[in-house]
């Protein structure tokens, strides 16, 4: 569940960014004119959204009313109706478009997540995301990640602890920085780390790490591997993994994928606005 709080500050910044002087063309109207705006599906998939909906325009005015058609996660189709929203015409139009660029955002990412989790749905991998988040969208990505299936990676850098290549490579050696980190964690805080070869995979064992990444290894390398990596210590695939070969990633029998494009590489979900007075 997103913050509410967090929601409502983020949608500040940005109505303040686009709305800095005022909405020249609200002007036009009454500012008590009263009107109704409809969001509509033009587009088959997964609805993510709805405290954008519920939190965005009583920022402007506590009176307005929302009535949501539909739930996160609900799949929703052409003409589907999501929501209606009664209120003041100039708040409807001046915060329409910020609404409407996050949940198309949003439901772009639930829909691509939730098409690649059923893709593995036979396997016990969970596919997860990453922190290749667009910079101020970060708590909305991830959210709809959640919404489609998947998980959470790291919400931040303080979850937990990750030694990537750039890591190893400041600490002279694997060994060196697997024993800093083991200084700087809490009983609380996992210690993840990267391998790119098997000398690699068996010093990440010998060193009792959480979790053991394997970046950018062919599915096939990975299958042949994964059976030296003990029970206690948990797999992830990463790197070079799309919908055409997630598949084969998830049957090597890893604990989790994780997967960038999930962010980069994806179409927002095609959703309309009209107003009727």
């Amino acid at each position: 569940m997103l913050n509410p709080l967090l929601v409502r500050e983020k949608i500040t910044q940005f109505y303040i960014e686009d709305n800095q002087y005022g909405d020249l063309a609200t002007h036009i109207f009454d500012q008590t004119q009263i009107g109704t705006l409809t969001l509509k599906s033009k587009d088959t998939g997964i609805f993510c959204g709805e405290s954008i909906i519920n939190e965005s325009f009583k920022l402007l005015d506590a009176t307005v009313v929302i009535s949501l058609k539909v739930k996160d996660g609900d799949t929703i189709h052409p003409e589907d109706i999501i929501a209606q929203i009664k209120g003041p015409v100039y708040v409807l139009l001046t915060m329409e478009r910020i609404v409407l660029n996050l949940i198309q955002r949003m439901s772009g990412i639930a829909t691509k997540t939730r098409r690649i989790a059923d893709k593995i749905a036979h396997t016990s991998t969970r596919l997860v995301d990453t922190r290749k988040t667009t910079p101020g969208l970060g708590i909305f990505e991830k959210f709809a990640v959640t919404v489609g299936g998947g998980f959470n990676h790291r919400r931040s850098l303080n979850d937990g602890l990750m030694l990537k290549d750039n890591h190893i490579a400041f600490s002279k050696s694997m060994e060196a920085a697997i024993e800093n980190a083991k200084k700087v964690v809490g009983p609380m805080d996992k210690i993840e780390v990267e391998i790119e070869n098997e000398d690699m995979l068996q010093t990440a064992i010998s060193n009792n790490v959480d979790i053991i990444m394997f970046d950018n290894q062919k599915p096939e390398w990975i299958a042949e591997h994964i059976s030296l990596v003990p029970d206690a210590i948990q797999t992830e695939a990463s790197g070079n993994i799309n919908e055409s070969n997630v598949v084969e990633y998830a049957e090597t029998g890893v604990d989790y994928i994780s997967m960038g494009s999930l962010f980069y590489a994806q179409n927002a979900l095609d959703i309309s606005a009209k107003v009727v007075i």
